[in-house]
């Protein structure tokens, strides 16, 4: 009997899997929660912000803003506070699901 890989990969925003680190489901959840929040809003947001809307700590929202522009998926813009906001890579990801 063969086990499915990443049987887990249905639940969260394909984005939010990162080739760089190692993926974990608290770190999943958080990447799909701030993804969203960013996909929802076309103007660029703060880590204040980002953090409200999705019920983050602002330390964690941070941390995982910093994983997915390594990643260039996000970026961020200006100077500090800086604006975040989805790359055209991770904007093209969201059309292809059509959510």
């Amino acid at each position: 009997m063969k086990k499915k890989k990443f049987k887990y990969r249905q639940k969260y925003h394909p984005n939010a899997f990162l080739e760089r680190k190692r993926n974990v489901t608290k770190g999943l959840k958080a990447r799909t929660e701030i993804l969203e929040v960013l996909s929802a809003r076309e103007d660029a947001l703060t880590v204040k912000s980002v953090s409200g809307l999705a019920t983050l700590s602002y330390s964690s929202s941070f941390h995982h803003l910093r994983l997915l522009e390594k990643e260039e998926i996000v970026k961020r813009e200006g100077k500090r506070p800086y604006k975040w906001k989805i790359t055209g890579t991770g904007q093209k990801s969201l059309d292809d699901l059509d959510l």
